[in-house]
């Protein structure tokens, strides 16, 4: 599974827009914006940790870079169309298998206005366009109800739950949403 035969397409370069926001390839140029923003309260339900030190933040965008060029992830920055400031990440990873698989966080200041179902909307409808897939996943911990709303809203069903662990130590309690 991949990028569709019939589909050209650069993932370092790609703009997708919203109503109210740009999902664009993730670039270096966002380091100090997600250094600051990917906070222990925002990472909370996550796997990953927030950096402690910048040059995390540069590894982890050039990986991200890297896997866009190489067709694996698709990995973008939120910001907002009005003002161009920077909303948080969102992604649709492991593109190159049947089941990609969706990742997304906002900035604190960016909850509870709509925005990470926007983001999420969107990538589904490039990978409608785009992918050849079978199906999405959508990871979520079951005490993140927002998160939980946005694969719901996409007609997601549970498949399956399990434990595991945040970066931060905590344990996360995953329930794992299908999008067909």
């Amino acid at each position: 599974m991949s990028v569709r035969a019939d589909v050209a397409i650069n993932l370092t370069n790609l703009v997708l827009e919203t109503e109210r926001m740009h999902l664009k390839s993730i670039q270096l140029s966002y380091v100090d914006d997600i250094f600051r923003e990917f906070t222990p309260e925002v990472a909370r339900y996550m796997y990953p940790r927030p950096a402690t030190v910048r040059t995390e933040t540069e590894a982890f965008i050039l990986s991200s870079i890297q896997e866009n060029r190489d067709q694996t992830s698709l990995t973008v920055v939120l910001t907002n169309k009005a003002t161009g400031a920077f909303l948080g990440c969102a992604g649709l990873h492991k593109i190159d298998t049947p089941e990609p698989e969706f990742g997304i966080w906002l900035r604190r200041s960016a909850h509870g206005f709509g925005l990470g179902r926007e983001a999420i909307h969107a990538l589904k409808h490039w990978a409608d366009e785009t992918l050849d897939y079978d199906r999405l996943i959508y990871p979520a911990d079951e005490r993140n109800l927002p998160s939980r709303k946005i694969p719901e809203s996409l007609g997601g069903k549970i498949a399956r739950r399990y434990g595991s662990q945040s970066g931060l130590g905590m344990a996360l309690h995953i329930v794992e949403y299908v999008i067909d």
